[in-house]
């Protein structure tokens, strides 16, 4: 490596863990202030809390990665511009492809480690916060009273060889809205379909408002044997509400085979919305970490333009934020057309990620 590119990326790295740790620090300090509360109030011990704050580190480093990594490169490299470094750098043969290596490669390296964090230590570590939020720290007698949230998108394999799928869970009225039971034979061949439009614990047992219960050939699932449709139909299937809260789905906390196997294994339910929305999910989990490099791409021609040079250092933190704001912006507008059926989950993950891509080479041509 050449002593320029060492110097530069150097800087890059200090500019970086500062910035993370800038991050880490305000978050902490916010939901300290916001939890300060509830730490007097069920005297929660320091070693409790500092294993909570502990717990958000590779959350935090994968969710603010992007913004570090253009904030330390537009930091660095305006830091150069303005002491007329750029200049030299140019005038001695130096091309824009050669200057920006050293972040270039920085930005691949940060894109490969937040991807191996996202996959094998984010995931459980949100869990365990969650896990301690809500077993430690927010034990009172108002949380204890709360009425459960809903579960959306609630699936898994039962009793019998059975294959759940329901849209919603309301655990305090135990009720359930859109339910698709899928039944197997020992060689994991469909056999029947069960669907209802909503169901009832009755105590003992669920009961099924309008239903329809198809069966099938396990050889040939295509072909429908007989289909029967009830207003209202008494299953006891074994589970009851308390097994489905304990089966309840966090996404989130798998990582990319997990959810291709998910994918794989609920695609016989029918649940197309669910399962869009799983794939969107999927793709996401692929293209996030790519945000690294990209807003890098975009970033870079602001720093390296050689003509007002005054306050740009402290302009790249605007630059920065702006430039970072947008992408999440365009980013969460994507996911939301992909789970609303607007876009391919494929074409809603990577929107942001080839729209700034193109704005990148975009300015590069037009600037150098």
């Amino acid at each position: 490596m050449r002593i320029l590119d060492r110097y530069i990326l150097i800087s890059i790295i200090k500019m970086f863990l500062a910035a993370i740790l800038l991050f880490a620090f305000l978050y902490i300090l916010i939901d300290a202030a916001t939890h300060l509360d509830d730490f007097i109030a069920n005297k929660v011990p320091t070693d409790i809390v500092i294993g909570y704050y502990a717990s958000f580190f590779p959350v935090i480093f994968v969710q603010t990665s992007p913004v570090a990594c253009l904030l330390a490169v537009l930091f660095t490299y305006s830091g150069l511009n303005n002491n007329n470094e750029i200049i030299a750098l140019r005038a001695s043969g130096l091309n824009y492809r050669k200057i920006t290596q050293p972040a270039i490669i920085f930005g691949l390296i940060v894109t490969a480690m937040v991807f191996l964090v996202n996959e094998r230590f984010a995931p459980q570590a949100a869990m365990l916060a969650q896990e301690i939020k809500k077993g430690k720290i927010e034990v009172n007698e108002k949380t204890r009273s709360e009425k459960p949230a809903s579960i959306k998108y609630l699936f898994f394999y039962g009793t019998n060889n059975k294959l759940f799928f329901i849209d919603e869970f309301d655990p305090g009225t135990k009720t359930l809205t859109g339910v698709t039971v899928i039944g197997q034979d020992q060689k994991q061949r469909m056999n029947e379909k069960v669907t209802a439009f909503k169901g009832q614990w009755t105590g003992s047992e669920w009961k099924l408002f309008n239903c329809q219960i198809a069966t099938y050939d396990p050889e040939d699932p295509t072909t429908t044997h007989d289909v029967q449709f009830f207003k209202e139909k008494t299953f006891s299937f074994n589970e009851s509400p308390d097994d489905l809260m304990k089966q309840r789905l966090n996404v989130s906390a798998m990582n990319i085979k997990q959810t291709k196997a998910y994918i794989k294994r609920f695609k016989a339910s029918g649940a197309i919305v669910a399962l869009n929305n799983l794939k969107v999910d999927l793709h996401q989990k692929i293209a996030y970490p790519f945000a690294c490099i990209v807003i890098i791409f975009v970033g870079l021609p602001f720093a390296l333009v050689t003509g007002k040079r005054k306050g740009l250092t402290f302009a790249s933190v605007g630059i920065a934020l702006s430039i970072g704001f947008l992408f999440y912006v365009v980013n969460a507008v994507g996911l939301a057309l992909g789970k609303g059926g607007a876009l391919p989950p494929f074409a809603a993950a990577w929107l942001a990620p080839v729209l700034f891509t193109a704005t990148g080479i975009y300015l590069v041509r037009k600037l150098f």
